[in-house]
C-alpha cells in the first residue's frame, strides 16, 4: 500500500505546473500544498472509514483523478496563454497605429481597450495621469501577455530619453507578432506529438475494455489484489507523467 501512495501521489505532484513569476510561484506553492494536505486528509478518512477491500481502490482510482484534473488544468493554462498571446499582438498593433496616427495616449489606450477590455485598468491609470509603464507591467503577469512588458519597457524609454513612443511602440508590435507567429508554428509542430501521446495513455483503457467484452476479468486483478493495486497505480503514475513531460516539453520550446 505504501508503493501505491507513493506512486499515485507522485503524478499528482507531477502534473501540478509551476507559475512562471514569483507571485505565480507562490500561488503554484500553495496549490501544491493545499492539494498535498487534501490528499492526506482524505487518504486518512478512507482508511478509516472505508472497508478494507475498498481503500486501496479507493485511493488509487481518486489521485489518478486528482492528477487528470491537474493536468487538465495544465491544458487550460496553456490555452489561456494562447489566447492573451493573441490579444496582446492586436493591443499592440492597435496602440501602434493610433500613435503613429497622431493621437494621445489616452485615445489611443482606449482604442486599445477594445480589443483586449482586460486592459482596461491601463487605459484608466493613463487616464488620471498615473504610472501607465507599471500597469502595464502589471497586466503583462497575465498568461501569454509579456508582450505587454515589452511595451511597458519601451515605454519608459521613450518618456525618459524623449524619444518618439509611436515607433518604440510600433518596434514591440513587430516583435510581438513575430513571436506570436513563432508560437503558432511550434503549436502546429507539436499538434501531431501531443496527439500520440494523448493515445499512447488511452490504449490501457482500450486494452481493458477489450480484454473485458472478450470474457475475461481484468478489472477484478487490477482493482481486487494488491499485485493489481500496485499495477494500477503504476500504470497511472507514468501515464500522467508522460502527459505531463509532453506539456513541459510544449511550454519550454514555446517560450
Amino acid at each position: 500500500m505504501t508503493s501505491v501512495a507513493l506512486a499515485t501521489g507522485l503524478a499528482v505532484w507531477l502534473t501540478v505546473p509551476p507559475g512562471p513569476s514569483p507571485t505565480a510561484r507562490t500561488r503554484s506553492g500553495l496549490t501544491r500544498g493545499r492539494l498535498l494536505a487534501g490528499g492526506l486528509v482524505g487518504a486518512a478518512l478512507a482508511w478509516v472509514l472505508l472497508p478494507r477491500p475498498w481503500t486501496g481502490p479507493v485511493l488509487v482510482v481518486s489521485s489518478g483523478m486528482l492528477g487528470a484534473w491537474s493536468l487538465w488544468r495544465v491544458g487550460v493554462h496553456a490555452r489561456t496563454a494562447g489566447r492573451n498571446a493573441v490579444l496582446t499582438a492586436q493591443v499592440c498593433d492597435v496602440l501602434a497605429a493610433e500613435l503613429e496616427a497622431g493621437r494621445p495616449t489616452e485615445a489611443a489606450l482606449a482604442e486599445a481597450v477594445e480589443s483586449w477590455p482586460q486592459i482596461r485598468p491601463v487605459a484608466e491609470v493613463c487616464r488620471l495621469g498615473g504610472d501607465v509603464p507599471d500597469a502595464l507591467h502589471r497586466a503583462s503577469m497575465r498568461p501569454g501577455a509579456a508582450g505587454l512588458g515589452l511595451l511597458a519597457a519601451a515605454w519608459v524609454v521613450a518618456v525618459r530619453t524623449g524619444g518618439g513612443l509611436s515607433g518604440a511602440t510600433r518596434r514591440v508590435a513587430d516583435t510581438v507578432r513575430r513571436d506570436l507567429g513563432t508560437r503558432r508554428v511550434v503549436a502546429g509542430e507539436l499538434a501531431s506529438a501531443r496527439a500520440t501521446a494523448r493515445l499512447v495513455a488511452a490504449l490501457p483503457v482500450l486494452t481493458l475494455v477489450m480484454g473485458s467484452g472478450a470474457g475475461g476479468d481484468p478489472w477484478q486483478f487490477l482493482v481486487g489484489t494488491p499485485f493489481g493495486l500496485c499495477c494500477l497505480a503504476g500504470g497511472l503514475a507514468f501515464g500522467l507523467a508522460g502527459l505531463w513531460w509532453m506539456e513541459m516539453i510544449a511550454r519550454e520550446v514555446d517560450r
